[in-house]
């Protein structure tokens, strides 16, 4: 059986074409990534090592079924084409990923860092909203880890990597997943990976990119398991898995001197991100009666909107959060109080308005949830820099009702200044106020 491709080797696609191999790009657990050149383009192939498949056949099977189908969306680095086997062995097409873009254990690891938290927060949002659109396809990921997807530090636009072990609904290819990112259940094996384990590892994945800790790693882990054996992975995992942070629970908090990452970031982010994490890994939902009801990616999207729109910048030069229902707004970077900006007060967030901050789709349109497509801006006038407007580029007009009763309305690429107490309607029923 051939286990390693050579330099120059060609290799046949089940559609009849070829590919030559240029150059080995470097090996996983599962098989080898090669260079290659295919239809005068450069692109990836995948090649397995056989001893690592079970069930070959439904392996394969499982991979024409995914090309078939195609990628839920282009943030998927997925299969494009299948070799023919060969002495046994066969792999895949992909596109290669292109330079700019490093896996997120490299963040993990501090060898590679986000632009800013708006870089950050859009990473969340794109790994969020790539696996929506995969679980409504019918599939399950069923291996999400730090290892298998890259993002753009400047702009946190996200690759997801490793598609082969996609499988639909209620179909499983083998693998059970990562240490430390497999729901309880699985660690368990009490079940096998589904949509509801992928979001276990959606929170696990969210949490490490906004405080760069495990949520589950504190003092009862440090404590007693301070040298993690299979067995005590069992037991943290999966038997008496404990967040952190837990309200109800103090036993395993973060320790000081080791857990620095969450001790440090835990108190910049706002209330409601707390509360969401702490939701997420509510006893309930790690071993309890609500595994299969897990924070689904619309709650998860609806969290990092928010977050998104209270983020500003302080006259320090960093960025910071500004938390619409706290008392007084003060810099999490230099301590300094700021001055409450405007908000805009939408039907399911507060966006606060500073030059530069930006609306989406999911704010000015009815059930959409879209929260990449701008529709606003904040701008400063030209002719007066102390004068603040909302800048409309949606596509539509607004109607825009004054405190005294007056009512205007915004077309296309025109701007209103922005005042307190305005009433905007952005289209049907979708309407926000300013305060």
């Amino acid at each position: 059986m051939m286990e390693r491709l050579t330099k120059g080797q060609v290799i046949k696609m089940t559609s009849g074409k070829e590919c030559r191999v240029l150059k080995e790009l470097g090996e996983g657990g599962q098989g080898y990534i090669y260079k290659v050149r295919y239809e005068g383009k450069d692109m990836a192939l995948k090649w397995y090592k056989m001893d690592k498949i079970a069930d070959k056949g439904k392996f394969y099977r499982n991979l024409q079924n995914n090309i078939k189908k195609g990628a839920p969306t282009k943030a998927f680095v997925w299969p494009v084409e299948l070799t023919v086997p060969i002495d046994g062995g066969f792999g895949y097409l992909m596109d290669l990923i292109p330079d700019g873009y490093a896996e997120f254990k490299h963040y993990l690891l501090a060898d590679v860092h986000f632009s800013g938290i708006k870089a950050l927060i859009n990473a969340a949002l794109g790994l969020i909203d790539g696996f929506e659109k995969l679980h409504n396809a019918g599939f399950s990921y069923q291996d999400l880890n730090d290892g298998n997807f890259s993002i753009h530090p400047e702009t946190g636009d996200v690759l997801i990597c490793d598609n082969d072990n996609v499988s639909e609904y209620g179909d499983n290819s083998g693998i059970a997943g990562k240490c430390r990112y497999m729901a309880p259940e699985v660690v368990r094996h009490e079940a096998k990976p589904s949509i509801h384990t992928d979001r276990f590892s959606l929170a696990v994945v969210l949490y490490k990119m906004l405080f760069v800790e495990h949520p589950l790693e504190g003092k009862r882990t440090v404590s007693k398991y301070p040298c993690m054996r299979e067995d005590y992975e069992v037991e943290c995992y999966g038997i008496h898995p404990i967040f952190t942070w837990d309200p109800m629970d103090s036993c395993n908090r973060p320790v000081r001197g080791v857990h620095t990452n969450a001790i440090k970031l835990w108190p910049y982010y706002p209330e409601f991100v707390h509360k969401a994490f702490a939701d997420a890994f509510s006893q309930a939902r790690l071993v309890g009666t609500d595994i299969r009801h897990r924070m689904t990616e619309q709650e998860w999207r609806e969290v990092f909107v928010a977050l998104r729109d209270c983020l500003a910048r302080c006259s320090c030069g960093d960025e910071t959060f500004i938390d619409p229902d706290a008392a007084e707004c003060i810099c999490m970077n230099c301590g300094k109080k700021l001055s409450r900006p405007y908000f805009l007060h939408l039907k399911k967030s507060k966006v606060v308005l500073v030059p530069g901050k930006k609306l989406y789709a999911c704010h000015t349109m009815e059930d959409n949830a879209d929260c990449f497509t701008i529709t606003a801006d904040v701008v400063r006038n030209p002719q007066n820099p102390s004068i603040w407007g909302l800048h409309n580029i949606s596509g539509r007009s607004w109607r825009v009702m004054l405190p005294n009763g007056t009512e205007r309305i915004i077309e296309n690429g025109r701007s209103m200044q922005i005042g307190r107490g305005i009433c905007i309607n952005f289209g049907g029923t979708c309407e926000g106020t300013i305060f």
